[in-house]
């Protein structure tokens, strides 16, 4: 779907963190992610401002309108785990699980189509149905 994907694998942050920054700019113009991107305060923020630079060069790269791209996708998977023991009392140790993931974001053309879908799709939206007071 996307047509300029950039990932970043093996990035030390817990997948379960970094979708919930990842889902937060899928579907938005480009413009919108790095707002949105700036002002998060998770830490997973800065990691993906980085993977969708990359993603908005690979476009640029090839002639393409930067203002007219959006966020086609954004995920997360999990990647390996690396395993680790913590010394505890009495002699016993408790694993410690460092997770990472791969990021990946794609940008696509056609932002502005995108919107007007968008819109459209919200208008012809079915209203709820509103319980009718019966007379007593």
């Amino acid at each position: 779907m996307a047509n300029f994907i950039s990932t970043w694998r093996f990035a030390k942050i817990a997948p379960r963190k970094a979708r919930l920054v990842a889902d937060l700019i899928r579907g938005k113009s480009v413009d919108d992610a790095f707002d949105l991107l700036k002002f998060s305060k998770k830490r997973a923020a800065v990691m993906i401002v980085k993977v969708l630079k990359a993603a908005v060069a690979s476009a640029d790269a090839q002639q393409v309108n930067v203002s007219d791209l959006y966020v086609a996708e954004s995920f997360c998977d999990a990647g390996p785990i690396v395993k680790r023991m913590m010394p505890k009392d009495r002699g016993k140790s408790y694993r410690i699980l460092k997770r990472t993931c791969h990021i990946t974001v794609g940008v696509a053309e056609g932002a502005e189509e995108r919107a007007s879908a968008a819109e459209d799709r919200k208008k012809n939206r079915r209203k709820p149905r509103v319980a009718k007071a019966k007379a007593a």
